[in-house]
């Protein structure tokens, strides 16, 4: 809202401010109406206004012009229907009572019966003054009601009052506030007299325009003819200032307001344009020196902490507030709440909550909305639900902030219910609300919704949202359609760097690594400069590709670029290296001085050590993590299990598992396919069985993670049952449950069940097999000694068959001791592994089980004069917190 205030003509009488009133006793003699006049200019509260009217009216007192206007601007801020029954009951309405009646509407936010008012004296044929058209115009601009207000303009411009002062000030207040510039500068500029409060409206408009900068501009023209700005100057000012994230400016303006002792609200609104330049540090000192901070200067230095990330540093201040028995107010408070959501603190979240309610803010719809959030985001859906349903006066905000917590929370079923029960309730979405369920759609794979809130956002906002259609472009791109993402960024008049981003990211998300980096290089081409975000949506490309140069190309970009002390950059450089194998550089990356690293980089390191086969270094890194009290999450959780199950270390296990639950992250997807595989590799199937039972948001993953389960610990019989029993739920299948299933009828021997399974992956689902697939079978058929139908299955084979397939018809001829189908898959193996030496050793024991010394102590020599050595073996056992 634009923050100025013109000085108002009339004297007008001031409300009490105390909260209790003690009027004296009514006389029993009337007195001249000065008394009364008096009596209403002190009250606040209707009782006594109600009391004052009853004893004009025992008084036989004739209604006067002044007593009336005095109830009517007394009462219209406790009740409206009392104030219209008190003009009704006017014996002789006239332009003075209807414009205090119109002034006490607008100001009582009843905008809509003050145009009506205005319209009612239309057509009494009562001529508005000046005064009536600068109330009227306010309304207009409270109602948002353009085309009333450009017809009330029409009728100013008939009477030439367009140059009066007040009337036109409102005139171009009324058209700022609704993004009408062209007309409000062309009107400023044409006023043959500019007070302060015209300026301060001109530059309000400015600041909350596309062109900020010309609000900087203003102020200096108007300091140049000798007019000193005021408090409300500098609080219109600082919206632009932020927009720009010009410290430059907010320097100036802080030795202007230094050198002349403004109030608190100017330096408050210092400390917001501080933070929001992403200069804490200024705005906390400012914070320090202020004298007598009331409970706004400690909302506004905690919310500026939130916007620069300083959730730390918000609850610190929450607790200096209660030590100084501060009271919150409702930004304090949401910055407190939305702090102790982003820092999974959840005791300190329902510390906030109570104390909210003890002290009557709990109420407050934004602070009530931001409570319901954060026990979302805790996974406390049933508590979350209960607070929003409490709500008194739900809005579109509230609705769509529960919609967004939803997505966040990663409860993306939930979240589209939401959406339709909003519309239930005759809200229509806006643009915040799609943003935010567009992903949601996207998370999902509802494409056909996500279509129809395209169209929806089109006929809504014939206007294009950059935010919205980068959504939706993401969305397109996530479901595969990449044509339609392609015509609707083409058809964007304007980009920004993020809209790129979105396509990058797609491309890459779906392993197409040249349209990604192809897409990189035209916004190059473009003229447009990659931010880091674009850099941290390329880099996964490179890591596809398994292109260590390329990714090492895009570093020195980053590196010139000036982009290298971004830790989120840096994140993403160790993940890209570790995928390349390049596990040395990654670990230079870390651990390099002056990176300071967050959460996200311990995930990267953790996840990089698992994946290149270094559980135990995994499991130290998340022990210094928590040395640096750093809280494991989803992510961390996610890349640390698998670490888990490889050690086999199911006390550690179990120990995630509680903290899991504890922090309400049970319900996550992820984390549930996590815990599955964890168990059964630990040999807990009866967890992962149970776990999987309970879970509510079964995905492609979950089924597939169960079927390994039961195929790793041998249990043949409960993974056919499971595949069948996905067939009939219509549940997806895809080739990894196929090539599950068809490893649990290899270790269990089921040749006709294994054969049937890797016919219907083409015959049912029209799914080709890899060669992942071509060697389970030939590894079930070789072991059951079918080598004929083994050998005539790959001559057939349509792929080339790999050393997976070769090395399985090795192991099966040395359980059959089978002499000729041994050496003809060691020949085919040394030509694609003649590194391997394992594959020697099985032809060596093949021929000292055949009784042929001669011929295995040949084979061994031929190993050694080529440099190839056995593997040893090894086994370990975790015991007493000893690896042995």
């Amino acid at each position: 809202m634009f923050m100025f205030k013109h000085a108002l003509r009339p004297s007008t009488p001031s409300f009490c401010s105390a909260s209790t009133e003690i009027l004296p006793s009514l006389p029993g003699t009337p007195k001249d109406y000065t008394h009364y006049l008096g009596l209403l200019s002190s009250c606040k509260h209707l009782n006594s206004i109600l009391q004052i009217h009853g004893q004009l009216i025992v008084s036989s007192f004739k209604p006067a012009l002044n007593t009336n206007i005095h109830l009517t601007n007394s009462s219209l801020f406790h009740k409206s229907d009392f104030a219209r029954s008190l003009l009704n009951s006017a014996s002789n309405l006239t332009v003075i009572l209807c414009n205090s009646l119109i002034r006490a509407y607008t100001s009582s936010n009843h905008s809509q019966e003050a145009l009506k008012l205005y319209q009612q004296m239309l057509k009494m044929k009562l001529e508005p003054d000046n005064y009536t058209f600068t109330f009227v115009l306010k309304a207009c601009t409270k109602a948002l009601d353009l085309q009333m207000g450009i017809i009330i303009h029409k009728l100013i411009a008939e009477k030439e009052l367009e140059d009066d002062v007040f009337i036109g000030t409102a005139l171009v207040d009324m058209y700022c506030r609704m993004g009408q510039l062209d007309i409000a500068k062309d009107l400023f500029d044409k006023m043959p007299e500019r007070d302060i409060v015209a300026w301060n409206a001109m530059i309000a408009g400015l600041s909350h325009s596309s062109c900020p900068d010309k609000a900087l501009g203003l102020l200096k023209n108007m300091h140049s003819i000798g007019l000193l700005p005021n408090s409300v100057s500098f609080l219109n000012l600082f919206p632009a200032v932020s927009k720009l994230s010009d410290v430059k400016s907010c320097t100036s303006v802080h030795g202007y307001v230094f050198k002349r002792q403004f109030s608190n609200s100017v330096m408050n609104g210092l400390i917001d344009a501080y933070s929001k330049c992403n200069n804490i540090d200024y705005a906390r000192r400012i914070f320090n020196m202020m004298s007598g901070r009331d409970d706004v200067c400690w909302g506004t230095m905690m919310a500026g902490y939130v916007y620069n990330g300083g959730f730390c540093e918000v609850l610190e201040l929450f607790d200096q507030m209660k030590r100084e028995k501060i009271m919150l107010n409702k930004v304090s408070a949401v910055s407190a709440i939305l702090a102790a959501t982003e820092l999974r603190d959840i005791e300190k979240g329902k510390e906030i909550h109570d104390l909210s309610t003890k002290q009557g803010i709990d109420l407050d719809k934004h602070v009530a909305t931001s409570i319901t959030c954060m026990y979302i985001k805790f996974g406390e859906l049933e508590m979350g639900k209960e607070l929003f349903n409490k709500i008194q006066g739900r809005d579109l905000v509230a609705w769509s902030a529960l919609i967004a917590a939803f997505v966040q929370a990663e409860r993306f079923t939930e979240a589209l219910k939401l959406f339709l029960e909003m519309q239930n309730e005759n809200l229509k979405p806006n643009r915040v609300t799609l943003i935010s369920i567009v992903p949601a759609c996207a998370k999902l794979s509802f494409l056909k919704l996500g279509k129809s809130l395209h169209c929806y956002s089109i006929k809504a906002y014939n206007d294009d949202d950059i935010l919205l259609s980068t959504a939706l472009i993401s969305l397109y791109a996530k479901c595969g359609l990449f044509n339609n993402a392609l015509t609707l960024f083409y058809l964007m008049p304007y980009k920004e760097v993020v809209t790129w981003n979105a396509l990058i990211n797609g491309y890459a998300q779906i392993g197409d690594s040249y349209n990604s980096l192809d897409m990189f290089s035209k916004l190059r081409l473009s003229g447009m400069k990659p931010d880091a975000g674009t850099m941290v949506g390329v880099l996964p490309a490179c890591a596809l590709l398994n292109d260590l140069n390329k990714g090492s190309s895009i570093h020195g970009v980053i590196l010139k670029s000036g982009f290298e002390s971004d830790f989120h950059l840096n994140n993403s450089l160790i993940d890209m290296y570790a995928k390349c194998g390049s596990l040395s550089s990654a670990e230079l990356l870390f651990r390099k001085s002056g990176f300071n690293k967050d959460l996200v980089s311990y995930n990267v390191i953790i996840s990089a050590y698992v994946q290149n086969g270094h559980p135990k270094e995994a499991m130290f890194t998340l022990n210094d993590m928590k040395v640096q009290n750093f809280k494991p999450n989803v992510v961390t959780l996610v890349s640390v299990l698998p670490a888990v199950a490889d050690l086999g270390a199911l006390r550690e296990g179990m120990a995630f598992h509680a903290y899991i639950v504890n922090m309400g992250f049970q319900f996550n997807t992820q984390i549930g396919n996590s815990l599955i595989d964890m168990y059964a590799k630990c040999g807990r199937l009866d967890f992962s069985e149970k776990f999987f039972q309970e879970m509510e948001n079964k995905d492609i993953i979950s089924w597939n993670s169960m079927l390994a389960g039961y195929a790793v610990n041998g249990n043949a019989n409960r993974a056919i049952d499971l595949f069948l029993f996905m067939q009939e739920k219509n549940a997806e299948i895809d080739s990894v449950s196929f090539l599950s299933v068809l490893s649990a009828c290899r270790h269990a021997g089921l040749v006709e069940e294994g054969r049937k399974i890797f016919v219907s992956m083409k015959a049912n689902y029209h799914l080709d097999p890899n060669l992942e697939h071509y060697a389970c079978l030939v590894d079930l058929l070789a072991r059951a000694g079918l080598f004929d139908e083994t050998m005539d299955f790959i001559e057939k084979m349509p792929l080339e068959p790999d050393a997976g397939i070769w090395g399985a018809l090795l192991s099966a001829s040395r359980m059959y001791s089978n002499l000729e189908l041994g050496k003809v898959a060691l020949g085919h193996l040394i030509k694609l592994e003649p590194w391997n030496s394992a594959h020697y050793v099985v032809l060596s024991n093949i021929y000292a089980q055949a009784g042929m010394w001669n011929d295995a102590r040949n084979l061994r020599s031929k190993m050694n004069e080529t440099g190839l050595k056995k593997t040893l073996g090894y086994s370990w056992v975790d015991t007493k917190n000893k690896s042995l």
